[in-house]
């Protein structure tokens, strides 16, 4: 028998009424130097639990090698948790949304024989068992019928918003009871019964999803099953951000009187999200419409707690609603983490990425180009080259099936770039006389898998073929740009500082360059081939800050070997990256961009705030 048990009324806890007042908080969105800070704040705003989902993407990169280190120590998450007096649900998916690279999902899944996702498919359910039990084996000594904190677990995310496999649903369940997860078991969904009745579980708790109107919605769910209690397992406060799109905001009084009114109410909540944090690393998911539409790094989702941990406005304003529910104060001992800006920083070394492939190891020669997931790379780039012979007449060169995003070098110069977001598709032209040769080559990112609905199924790299004309061409080398290899990259200093010329141009030379110089400098602008930077932040106190990449277009920055994630300034609408004190020291900090698109300046800047847009 669970120690969480509920009537038609609501909750039970050991045998007490008690009523879940839950934040949504992942372990990894924020680094672990700061679990402690964001838990306390979330207990100080009056609510005694937190919720996570797992992501097995990240624990299980490479298949049947597992990681809960670091970031990924979920254990120690809970065991926070737990010393702040804090209960902890668990939502281990194994597909879990949360705008999440694939929703959670392992890419190397599209290669396994047989696979369908998120179905009564025995390959799926062979490798969500194992995963599970492994899972499982870290979770159950926390759940509090063995002594800790875990009161509830959730069997799949929203599978009515994808499916109505009930033998799947049940197939799920069956692992999570063979492996002695005794704990109150789960369903959430969104608030319709075409939901509803395609992911609920007979026997086991439904909870609703919706971000308004609680009165119809706990209605509906209070129809659907009479004998249960009505709780929003999702409250959704805010919202997270495409690139390409305006920062999301929700007045903060209006979204506290929707949690007051579900309080007013007896109901349980769990605010998602509480504390969004960042995507880290290469990690972010994305939508799918007419067009991929891809999550930027910050998951700031203007919460209650901002990206970087501040007490927001509406953060005060749930607070206020808490004490009035509660007819107590709640005192505030806690507050903002110190911020500082550090000013500007030169880079100092750079290297070229296509004058270093062979740092990134040998490529894979193939008659197709491959996808990421055949190469096995889950995060990153690939690099596809090869070699066309002439005679080809000025012929408009097309790529079919890109994902996501393509530049396109033509003899080692910039030509292009293509993106499947539908915000981009540069015409690229291919010419050569009879006796010479091209070489073509195209670098494609993974701007993150979509992660919810029918295209989770998402290879990425170029899954159909490239072309001239109507005429494909064959045989390729393949080159997969692994991130975690940045580190073998031989830089070189820069001889001189880069200059910002009236016209925007970047240039070297002490002096500035004659006015032929800096004909051809804008000239080679054009043909910005990828590079790495590096340069080093010199600091006496640490704290946290945020880096303005103004100086640059798109791509990815490291602190101290640690991936803040991707910037793309263009399209917005995020213009800072978060950069945690915990992952600096004191002394030397190395800073490592590698920028894809064009550089007006080879400098950063470090400030005390942050651009969200």
């Amino acid at each position: 028998m669970s120690s969480l048990e509920y009537n038609r009324e609501g909750f039970l806890l050991k045998g007490e009424p008690f009523r879940i007042v839950s934040g949504a908080m992942h372990y990894f969105r924020i680094v672990p130097g700061y679990w402690e800070d964001r838990l306390l704040k979330l207990k100080q705003c009056g609510f005694n639990t937190v919720e996570t989902v797992t992501c097995w993407n990240l624990h299980e990169r490479k298949e049947g090698v597992f990681d809960f280190s670091g970031i990924l120590d979920l254990e120690k998450y809970i065991e926070t948790a737990k010393k702040l007096g804090l209960y902890v649900i668990l939502r281990p998916g194994p597909y879990i949304c949360a705008e999440f690279d694939m929703g959670g999902l392992p890419s190397w899944l599209m290669q396994v024989p047989g696979m369908q996702l998120r179905c009564d498919n025995d390959a799926f359910i062979e490798k969500v068992e194992r995963y599970l039990t492994v899972l499982f084996e870290k979770v159950r000594p926390h759940l509090i019928e063995h002594g800790g904190n875990v009161i509830a677990m959730q069997i799949e995310n929203e599978y009515g918003s994808f499916g109505d496999d009930k033998a799947y649903l049940r197939r799920v369940e069956e692992i999570y009871e063979k492996q002695g997860m005794e704990c109150l078991l789960f369903t959430s969904d969104g608030p319709g019964y075409f939901m509803l009745s395609g992911g609920t579980i007979e026997g086991r708790l439904a909870t609703v999803n919706f971000g308004s109107n609680p009165k119809d919605n706990f209605a509906l769910l209070k129809k659907f099953r009479p004998d249960q209690p009505a709780m929003c397992m999702e409250y959704w406060n805010g919202w997270f951000d495409h690139w390409y799109e305006e920062h999301h905001q929700r007045e903060s009084g209006e979204a506290a009187e929707v949690f007051k009114e579900m309080l007013q109410g007896g109901h349980s909540v769990n605010f998602y999200m509480f504390h969004g944090g960042t995507n880290f690393g290469l990690h972010n998911g994305a939508n799918f419409g007419e067009h991929i539409e891809p999550t930027i790094t910050s998951y700031d989702y203007n919460a209650p707690l901002s990206e970087s941990g501040d007490l927001t406005d509406k953060y005060m304003a749930v607070h206020d609603v808490m004490e009035e529910v509660l007819g107590e104060k709640l005192p505030i001992t806690v507050g903002n983490t110190p911020k500082k800006a550090y000013g500007k920083v030169q880079m100092t070394e750079q290297v070229d990425l296509l004058s270093h492939l062979e740092v990134f190891g040998t490529p894979i020669d193939s008659v197709e180009p491959m996808t990421f997931e055949e190469l096995g790379l889950d995060f990153g780039y690939v690099l596809y080259e090869s070699v066309w012979d002439g005679p080809i007449g000025d012929m408009d060169f097309e790529i079919d099936g890109l994902a996501d995003r393509a530049i396109i070098y033509i003899d080692g110069k910039f030509a292009g770039i293509k993106e499947s977001t539908g915000k981009r598709w540069d015409p690229v032209r291919l010419s050569a006389d009879f006796g010479e040769q091209r070489k073509v080559q195209i670098l494609v990112e993974n701007m993150g898998r979509v992660n919810y609905g029918g295209h989770i199924t998402d290879a990425k790299g170029i899954t159909k073929g490239v072309r001239i004309a109507n005429r494909y061409h064959y045989h390729w080398k393949n080159y997969p740009i692994r991130m975690e290899d940045v580190d073998k990259c031989r830089l070189e200093k820069l001889e001189s500082l880069f200059k910002k010329l009236e016209d925007g141009v970047c240039v070297t030379g002490e002096e500035g360059p004659a006015a032929s110089e800096k004909e051809e400098k804008k000239k080679a602008l054009d043909g910005y081939r990828p590079t790495f930077y590096r340069g080093i932040l010199l600091i006496e106190e640490c704290a946290d800050t945020f880096i303005e990449t103004t100086g640059f277009e798109k791509g990815i920055v490291w602190m101290n070997g640690f991936c803040l994630g991707r910037y793309f300034n263009s399209a917005g609408p995020q213009k800072t990256l978060y950069v945690p004190a915990p992952i600096l020291k004191h002394g030397e900090n190395e800073i490592l961009i590698f920028e894809t698109d064009a550089c007006k300046a080879p400098e950063i800047a470090f400030l005390d705030c942050d651009n969200l847009g």
